[in-house]
């Protein structure tokens, strides 16, 4: 199976970039005082190409996968978490879950290679459609689990290809403006750690972190195997090859929905560190992905750091979350209603009658 890459268009407009600027420096306060609200009103307001944004029936994702990775102990936690967090969200229990009911946020989870099925339930689209507020679960298994990419291949690059098309697909039949990342897979931080290092040339000693608490013997094995897995892949560098080798189900599942975001002209919300890895991915296949996305915060991993400034990239928060599932964005969320409300709603001096600063 070959794969469709979605195109997407470079969307800069200095002329209509200057309006909305003019638009936020008039607002009834001294310039820029609002400080990053501005400047999120402003990247939405080009994303979305008008003035008067509005953002529309918010889709939270969380793509949930195994790796077979796992089994080497890159991780604290058994895999046996990924399919009992799977069944967590659509419990309602997790913490994506809680935020996204908090704030309106649509939940969808996608069961790209979790390596265990799940039973048919209401909230299944292939059986009827979910009650308002419950969350969605979507099929979209590629296989149980990728294989472990210190032993070769995490996927055929049939298995890639068509992880990425069931990602382009999915977010097709979403509906709204806006998409807001998450992921679940136990050893995915080993997964984001061996996309930058290879994709950015960074040594894999300084993007990997304790994941999902790993002790610091416990980092060192975790890097230790990561080197490993880098020197059995040491000739792959194409992205999509890298994706490949050693990347997961849920990431090449998410890199598809990515680009077909970005293609569609809706908001990305990206998470932490995993999320980021599929952008980064998705940004060397098609570059003008990265106009279309908003990072809700600088995880404690790590990589994340390295990787945000790799793409050149500015969070809105720095609290030292490392949960993943999109937590944080799903935190971060209220945020950019917030600014697009700023840019519509607030007064300008001249339409309030306020005076402007004396020269």
């Amino acid at each position: 199976m070959s794969c469709v890459i979605p195109e997407v268009a470079c969307i800069h407009d200095a002329g209509f970039a200057a309006h909305v600027q003019t638009l936020l420096d008039e607002k009834t306060k001294p310039v820029g005082s609002l400080g990053v609200l501005e400047q999120l009103a402003h990247r939405i307001a080009c994303i979305l190409g008008t003035d008067q944004p509005v953002l529309q029936q918010p889709q939270m994702v969380v793509f949930a996968a195994d790796h077979g990775l796992a089994a080497r102990g890159v991780s604290a936690y058994p895999v046996d978490v990924t399919w009992q967090m799977v069944e967590n969200f659509m419990a309602g229990g997790a913490a994506v879950s809680v935020l996204a009911r908090q704030h309106g946020v649509a939940l969808n989870v996608v069961d790209c290679g979790v390596a265990r099925d799940f039973a048919v339930r209401e909230q299944d689209p292939h059986d009827k459609l979910p009650k308002a507020g419950q969350p969605r679960l979507w099929r979209r298994k590629v296989a149980y689990g990728t294989q472990d990419c210190s032993q070769g291949p995490a996927m055929t690059a049939q298995e890639c290809a068509l992880a990425i098309r069931n990602g382009v697909e999915l977010v097709k039949q979403l509906p709204g403006n806006a998409l807001l990342l998450g992921e679940m897979g136990i050893g995915n931080t080993s997964t984001a750690s061996l996309l930058l290092s290879r994709l950015c040339g960074i040594p894999v000693a300084q993007v990997t972190g304790m994941g999902t608490g790993l002790n610091a013997e416990g980092v060192q094995r975790k890097i230790a195997i990561l080197e490993a897995v880098l020197a059995e892949h040491a000739v792959v560098t194409e992205p999509l090859d890298v994706l490949a080798a050693m990347g997961g189900l849920e990431v090449a599942t998410m890199v598809g929905a990515v680009l077909q975001a970005a293609a569609e002209r809706r908001v990305i919300v990206v998470d932490g560190f995993i999320t980021t890895s599929a952008v980064l991915v998705a940004s060397r296949l098609q570059p003008a992905v990265l106009q279309r996305c908003v990072y809700a915060h600088r995880s404690g991993e790590p990589g994340h750091d390295l990787m945000l400034k790799a793409l050149n990239a500015q969070p809105l928060l720095d609290w030292q979350l490392r949960l993943g599932e999109g937590s944080g964005a799903a935190t971060a969320w209220p945020l950019l209603p917030s600014a697009c409300a700023i840019l519509r709603e607030m007064a300008s001096f001249a339409s309030a009658g306020v005076a402007t600063k004396a020269d």
